[in-house]
């Protein structure tokens, strides 16, 4: 019998090397920033100079980038609005491409962005590109308040069940989420049973009043959307309004996808969650992130999504794709250097956002944030979101 980890969420904090030390300096800086939302002149220099580093590593290392990047120009970065310039990959390309910088032998990791059926994105990752993700999410949810190393609490997660070969990325996340607060209950929303998943309303009422009955916080993380089924079958089913802690947390992640006609308002499931749960909006956040961009962006005080400083975000026109002005809507642009496993540094995302400065939120953060207003796209592009919400057929 193993001794469970009285610390878990200590090696996520842990230093952590670059691949190479020697060509990848600035990285290794940029990366051991604990500081999640820092600005100022010298972090856009260093942010610069990490970022044309990893630029050079996968040019050299990937005869896909190579070549890209030598077809346009090999723009050079000398400020960080110039990330902008870099040549661009759209995240669906990974759905019918597997482009790697590292050899087999260096693959830590290997995660996929969808379900059982339709395209997914093969995703692979090296101890520092993996380590990064898991980091980089650490000190964005410590800033929050997330990270509560001596107080356990009880979990209901929105998301897989493990089961064996399993590799989607949100069930990576969830389960890594769990590491933040020592576990005291688990239990899921998408239970496995046999080849496939399938979403358990009732299961789900139970276990939250259970955990009401309980002295202890209580975590719900994953897809909004089996939440609010969740609140809506408890209303169903005629069950009083609960009063979970205070120092509950809801963290969600995945959107609406596949939900579009029954998708409601960010602020009237807020509502709800502090109707039916008794947690309040301050300790209800939402997050955005892909297995094509592992950067963590988490709602601030405010609900905004900020970038952090490890990245910088950019809408582009949908048609010519140009950089837009704050403000303007236009496809997601997410540029960071973290990866060095696969040239994701610039990808292009399906999702409709407007890109706003720091401080046109009023949070006391800096950093630029965006506003999703829909995804672009057809039948075929998929996340895990829409896998997911096909368990719903026949359950809500």
């Amino acid at each position: 019998m193993t001794t469970p980890d009285p610390a878990p969420h200590a090696k996520y904090f842990a230093p952590l090397p670059v691949p190479d030390a020697g060509r990848l300096p600035h990285l290794q800086r940029l990366g051991d920033l604990r500081t999640p939302y820092a600005t100022g002149p010298d972090i856009d220099a260093l942010f610069v100079r990490a970022l044309t580093e990893v630029n050079t590593w996968h040019a050299e290392r990937s005869d896909f980038y190579g070549h890209v990047w030598r077809a346009h120009g090999e723009p050079a970065l000398r400020t960080a609005a110039d990330a902008a310039r870099l040549p661009l990959t759209h995240a669906n390309f990974f759905k019918t491409h597997v482009v790697k910088s590292i050899p087999d032998e260096d693959v830590a990791a290997h995660f996929t962005s969808s379900g059982t059926t339709g395209q997914k994105s093969q995703m692979f990752f090296d101890s520092w590109s993996i380590g990064s993700v898991m980091r980089m999410a650490a000190f964005v949810l410590d800033h929050y308040g997330f990270v509560t190393p001596d107080r356990p609490a009880n979990y209901l997660l929105y998301s897989y069940e493990p089961a064996v070969g399993l590799k989607l990325g949100t069930a990576f996340t969830d389960d890594f989420l769990c590491d933040m607060a020592p576990v005291n209950r688990r239990a899921y929303a998408l239970r496995s049973v046999g080849d496939e998943h399938v979403f358990d309303p009732f299961g789900c009422v139970e276990t939250l009043v259970r955990y009401a009955e309980e002295d202890l916080p209580v975590r719900l993380l994953g897809f909004p959307s089996f939440l609010w089924f969740t609140l809506e079958r408890m209303r169903a089913l005629g069950v009083p309004p609960l009063k979970l802690r205070a120092d509950s947390f809801v963290y969600l992640g995945g959107g609406w996808k596949g939900h579009a006609g029954r998708r409601i308002g960010k602020f009237e499931l807020y509502d709800r969650i502090e109707e039916q749960l008794g947690i309040p909006h301050e300790r209800v956040r939402d997050s955005y992130g892909a297995v094509e961009h592992g950067v963590t962006y988490a709602e601030c005080a405010r609900h905004r999504l900020h970038a952090p400083v490890w990245s910088r975000v950019f809408a582009r026109h949908v048609t010519t794709l140009d950089p837009l002005p704050y403000g303007e809507r236009g496809f997601l642009h997410c540029v960071s250097p973290f990866m060095t496993s696969v040239p994701v540094h610039s990808v292009l995302m399906g999702d409709l956002v407007s890109v706003h400065p720091g401080s046109a939120c009023g949070c006391g953060l800096e950093t630029d944030w965006f506003e999703i207003h829909g995804r672009a796209g057809t039948s075929t592009n998929r996340s895990c979101a829409v896998a997911a919400a096909e368990l719903m057929k026949g359950a809500a």
